[in-house]
């Protein structure tokens, strides 16, 4: 892993990105983003992360947050962990799920080359950790993130695309609180 990358104040804000091995697009399928929006209210609501502003893409999705506790690595792991293990599993075991085997080869192929992963990995091991510093980097940060749908032409204006907290900071309800900066 990178250095550039890594969290090292664990008690700063960070812009992290977590990215679905192969770039697969999981996340086209509602069933696979509300399983993402599940977990990121169960660690504001139980496991004391800050949770500032997230985008959900279709292969990936970034987040602006910190950790109540200062323990924000174990956090990523904790949450990348269930994340994983639970998304796998709704894959490989849904029969409807017209991509499976794909995505399946897909995982197993990423997993060949790392050897914390077991048979499948779901999740990149990088998380592109940005400390956030002050102000205006996070407000950057949260910037690039909701204008995220818009430079892949799925919205014409931030606000519209539902799995995002842009809705939350345009005064509309989003599908889950963050907490505001």
């Amino acid at each position: 892993m990178g250095e550039a990358y890594q969290i090292r104040d664990q008690e700063m804000p960070y812009f992290l990105t977590f990215q679905v091995v192969g770039w697969a697009d999981v996340f086209t399928r509602k069933v696979y983003r509300d399983v993402i929006l599940g977990n990121l209210t169960y660690c504001r609501k139980e496991k004391g992360l800050y949770l500032f502003g997230y985008v959900i893409m279709s292969n990936h999705l970034h987040l602006v947050v910190q950790q109540k506790d200062g323990k924000l690595s174990e956090g990523v792991r904790d949450f990348k962990k269930f994340t994983s293990k639970k998304l796998l599993k709704m894959i490989l075991e849904n029969p409807q799920e017209s991509r499976k085997e794909w995505l399946e080869m897909v995982f197993k192929y990423h997993a060949k080359f790392n050897k914390r992963s077991g048979e499948l990995q779901f999740w990149t091991h990088e998380n592109h950790a940005i400390e956030l510093v002050n102000p205006k980097m996070i407000e950057t940060r949260m910037k690039y993130i909701h204008e995220n749908p818009i430079r892949a032409a799925w919205v014409d204006k931030k606000e519209d695309y539902l799995y995002s907290s842009a809705r939350n900071y345009s005064g509309l309800t989003g599908l889950i609180e963050v907490d505001y900066w």
